[in-house]
């Protein structure tokens, strides 16, 4: 049975988070370098549409793409004015649309090393080599960037012991990464806790 009123919450939640992440990254210089080039984005479990309209109205060339579960996009209550952004129903286990930029907020360290291999394998799929403007782009945390942060600890036994996901370290990011056919990331740590991960094709 579905708590409709947890579900209300965390999807509160989640939409105060996305609408900070937003602000902190378009405001960023190194943000502004990973959307550099970029023509279509889609963000994988993007919930509400609040990052991928956020990065819509600020980029109003880029063919900004919302998906998550038919449940959750069915209820969504769409915003017209952005022209750029759509929405699609799907599971990520099974495809992702295709776009040069996918993006995977908050969203591996729900999952055990097998699930994200599995999604991270469907990304593979939906973008281009790194030479055609092709990149993944993760918002997660990276233990140990920056260093002794005591948040990112307590976030770990949160995971382990709520949801059977795991902060990782950059070690298991790579061991991810590499499962799954990638060839090359790069971590930016402009967020606090959490990293900004571009991950990439060769």
């Amino acid at each position: 049975m579905i708590d409709t009123k947890f579900n209300e919450l965390f999807q509160q939640a989640m939409t105060s988070d996305s609408q900070l992440i937003a602000r902190v990254l378009l405001t960023s210089n190194e943000f502004k370098g990973v959307m550099h080039g970029v023509e279509s984005l889609v963000d994988v479990g993007g919930g509400d549409g609040t990052m991928a309209s956020s990065i819509a109205l600020a980029y109003p060339d880029v063919k900004c793409t919302v998906f998550d579960l038919p449940n959750v996009v069915e209820g969504i209550q769409r915003n017209e004015k952005v022209g750029n952004l759509t929405y699609v129903a799907g599971d990520m286990f099974e495809a992702i649309p295709h776009a040069q930029l996918i993006l995977l907020k908050w969203i591996l360290h729900n999952w055990n090393d097998e699930n994200c291999i599995k999604v991270l394998k469907q990304c593979k799929e939906a973008i281009q080599s790194r030479d055609k403007g092709g990149k993944l782009l993760i918002i997660d945390m990276v233990v140990g960037i920056p260093s002794d942060n005591l948040n990112q600890a307590l976030a770990n036994v949160h995971m382990l012991s709520i949801l059977g996901g795991k902060e990782r370290t950059e070690q298991q990011w790579k061991y991810l990464f590499i499962n799954a056919g990638f060839n090359d990331y790069k971590i930016l740590s402009i967020l606090g806790p959490r990293s900004v991960i571009e991950v990439y094709l060769a």
